[in-house]
């Protein structure tokens, strides 16, 4: 996230917009609150961000990317500044997110060779899982494969218990169903069935311990649509699911803000 420049300090506002694709409007508000002060304002009234302003910006766009509150930020970097700490433990905190991403994506992966084949499975045979950790990881391998290659992402270096995994990908199924079938009976995202709907199930992700927030569940959804081998997957079981449950979620989220 931006941070390579090399001309000479200071910058004006509008330099830092445009260096960290932000708005002036976002700039301003930042000061207005106290989160990121120029480092002088000169006689024109324009103001001014050396390195070290760049760095808090840096840091602060890491926190809103993980959806901290503003207040929540500036408690964080008031008072002692470790940089290097902050970094890493946003790293922390992101390598999570991408844990907690995978994690739903694999719950999915039986129904979704199910419905590849084009073979619509009953009610039974969608909710049976499978008895063996090697017939998880073999079913999961082409999903595996695709995030070690473009995310850098290893679900092979996690352990699987098969029960547990099972009892996961019925949740899973029973949603993304759910879900479906709302889509094609026409049912508006924001309508109160869809919102109970993700209501639930994000409940059950957080009691899991897979994400913290509705917020987190966004954010996944949001994945889901833009990434194309996850899109395809979601759309191989109803047309405008990836983008109907990405919808949904934000509206979720938004409300519950």
């Amino acid at each position: 996230m931006f941070l390579h420049v090399s001309r000479t300090y200071p910058y004006t506002v509008k330099q830092v917009s445009k260096i960290a694709n932000v708005t002036v409007k976002t700039l301003h508000h930042y000061h207005k609150i106290g989160l990121l002060l120029p480092c002088e304002v000169n006689d024109a009234g324009y103001r001014l961000y050396g390195r070290k302003e760049l760095e808090r910006l840096q840091e602060i766009l890491f926190y809103r990317e993980l959806d901290f509150p503003l207040k929540k930020i500036k408690e964080i970097l008031t008072g002692e500044h470790d940089r290097i700490r902050i970094l890493k433990e946003q790293k922390r905190l992101l390598q999570a997110r991408m844990e907690r991403t995978a994690d739903l994506i694999q719950t999915i992966n039986e129904s979704i060779r199910s419905a590849e084949k084009g073979e619509p499975m009953d009610q039974a045979d969608m909710f049976k899982g499978f008895e063996t950790e090697e017939e998880w990881r073999n079913a999961m391998r082409e999903q595996t494969e695709y995030l070690k290659e473009n995310y850098g992402h290893d679900l092979g270096e996690k352990p699987i218990v098969p029960e547990e995994m099972n009892e996961e990908a019925r949740k899973a199924q029973q949603f993304i169903t759910g879900m479906a079938r709302a889509l094609a009976s026409g049912i508006k995202h924001t309508n109160s069935h869809v919102q109970h709907l993700i209501d639930s199930h994000v409940a059950g992700l957080k009691q899991r311990h897979h994400i913290e927030t509705p917020r987190d569940f966004a954010a996944m959804t949001r994945f889901f649509l833009d990434d194309d081998f996850h899109r395809q997957m979601l759309e191989n079981q109803q047309t405008g699911l990836a983008y109907y449950l990405c919808l949904a979620a934000e509206h979720f989220a938004d409300k519950m803000n």
